[in-house]
């Protein structure tokens, strides 16, 4: 399996309008691929405009909320590539479209990285963080997996949530959960909100 590093891409639009979305960049021995499905509008993106940023957002919110509909996030303009990137990130990269491997439901889109920052330092892992970023990527696979099985990785998750959140991870926990509690029912919320 390859490494796959979550970050928040963002690409341009033909009329030049932004968006952004969490994305799995899988790491290559000479770069960085993205392989979305279609139909996808990073795809037209690329097409047009074949170069994207890629960041690690310190707030995990941002994450959360983009697979729940919150799209609004702050971002700057990028320093290599006509882009913007998000504001509040650990670091970002730069990425122009060196190949494109075409494919009926999923193309990759081969980056080449030609500019890279650190911007805030990291000191330190929060379970419950990984635990936002593991529900958040299972919100987006509901129509793909057993009631049951979600609801088991829901419950396991929800543990480290409450022994180690604190309140941007308690607010994009309880996103989510809305999020597969409308798909799957109230019992699919595991933290009450009294919880968060």
């Amino acid at each position: 399996m390859p490494l796959i590093l979550e970050t928040i891409v963002t690409t341009l639009s033909p009329a030049g309008e932004l968006h952004l979305v969490p994305f799995g960049l899988i790491g290559e021995e000479d770069g960085y691929v993205l392989a979305p499905f279609r139909p996808s509008p990073t795809i037209v993106n690329l097409e047009t405009n074949p170069c994207f940023a890629a960041s690690s957002p310190r707030d995990i919110r941002v994450i959360a909320g983009t697979v729940t509909g919150r799209r609004d996030w702050p971002t700057v303009a990028c320093d290599a590539i006509a882009g913007r990137r998000l504001a509040d990130s650990f670091g970002h990269a730069e990425f122009e479209v060196a190949a494109v491997e075409d494919h009926e439901v999923r193309p990759r889109f081969r980056g080449r990285m030609v500019h890279s920052a650190a911007h805030a330092p990291f000191i330190g892992y929060n379970r419950a963080q990984a635990a936002v970023l593991e529900a958040a990527v299972l919100s987006t696979r509901l129509h793909m997996l057993e009631p049951e099985k979600v609801l088991t990785e829901m419950a396991y998750l929800a543990i480290a949530v409450g022994k180690t959140a604190g309140p941007r991870e308690r607010e994009a926990w309880g996103w989510i959960e809305d999020k597969v509690a409308a798909a799957l029912g109230p019992e699919a919320r595991i933290l009450g909100r009294d919880d968060r």
